[in-house]
């Protein structure tokens, strides 16, 4: 068993479970584990949706199957586990890493794997999360493997990851224009990014293909900005108007407002100049999403590989 106690098949057969909903138990469980570790962070709201939902899409256009799409939706969610280690001051500071906070977030990849260890799908996330800030010329982290040696799921997670860093504002410089991002990306191509990948995940881009994920938290749900820290305000399907959310970063409270009408009517999030008790703020996971991403791995098979047409 690793470092945490992960819901094992025997528990659950104990318990009498069905067999899809043991799977369905077991996935929920890592979900959740992964949206609490994100939300330390209050500035990646939704970082986790969009970098699974652009593998998704980009696993489809390189030519994985469904079966091994879905391995990349949770595999993608899950990348981040090992930033449980990295220090509050760290991922909340408000000026570019020194070289000593650097080497600690590069840690996080190797924490991530040893959490991951004892859990019944260990085996198919775990070059993911281990492997996905390696780079295809040898300079990537934590082993230096370079080209094919990377598995294709970690090029795959590890270009998606760097897209939408590149695309989101930080509290210590401002996001990327999609152009900008995707000529950066293609500056790298055969170096920092996969070349094969990256010219897929340019060609989607530049097809409207990624304009729904691109600064939102869920489908057709775009994040919302805190007047003192950005885009950081993440509103859900199931808020209402005159509900209230917190920014995570400053703990501003924020009423919900209706904007436009009929099918056009979205939620806008209007500051009350009041802040939020430690209790508001405490992170609770988005169960309704956490339920699709479920659903969307469905057809998650334990024995199957993360093999994929074309990619050397």
């Amino acid at each position: 068993m690793g470092m945490m106690a992960w819901f094992t098949g025997r528990e659950s057969l104990a318990l009498g479970m069905r067999p899809e909903t043991r799977r369905e138990a077991i996935v929920a469980s890592l979900l959740n584990m992964a949206w609490i570790i994100e939300a330390r962070d209050p500035y990646t709201g939704g970082h986790l949706w969009r970098v699974s939902r652009y593998a998704a899409l980009l696993g489809e256009r390189a030519g994985m199957a469904a079966e091994q799409v879905a391995q990349l939706i949770l595999g993608a969610f899950v990348h981040d586990l090992g930033k449980v280690g990295v220090p509050d001051a760290i991922l909340r500071k408000r000026e570019p890493l020194n070289e000593a906070e650097f080497a600690l977030i590069r840690v996080h990849p190797e924490l991530g794997a040893r959490m991951l260890a004892g859990h019944p799908y260990a085996h198919l996330l775990h070059d993911v999360v281990l492997l996905h800030h390696e780079t295809p010329d040898g300079q990537g982290y934590p082993r230096g493997l370079s080209g094919a040696s990377i598995p294709a799921a970690a090029r795959i997670v590890g270009l998606c990851d760097a897209f939408d860093a590149m695309t989101t504002p930080r509290p210590y410089r401002g996001a990327m224009s999609l152009d900008q991002a995707l000529t950066a990306i293609e500056a790298q191509l055969g170096r920092q990014f996969d070349d094969f990948l990256g010219r897929h995940l340019i060609a989607l881009a530049r097809e409207g293909a990624l304009d729904g994920i691109l600064g939102h938290s869920d489908e057709g749900l775009r994040l919302q900005a805190c007047a003192r820290c950005g885009p950081t305000l993440v509103v859900r399907r199931e808020h209402h108007a005159g509900e209230h959310i917190h920014c995570p970063a400053c703990g501003e409270r924020h009423k919900l407002v209706t904007q436009g009408e009929g099918r056009s009517a979205t939620l806008r999030a209007e500051p009350t100049g009041a802040f939020g008790s430690p209790t508001d703020l405490l992170p609770s996971p988005d169960q309704a999403l956490i339920r699709r991403l479920v659903q969307d791995t469905a057809g998650l098979a334990v024995q199957t590989g993360y093999g994929m047409p074309g990619a050397a």
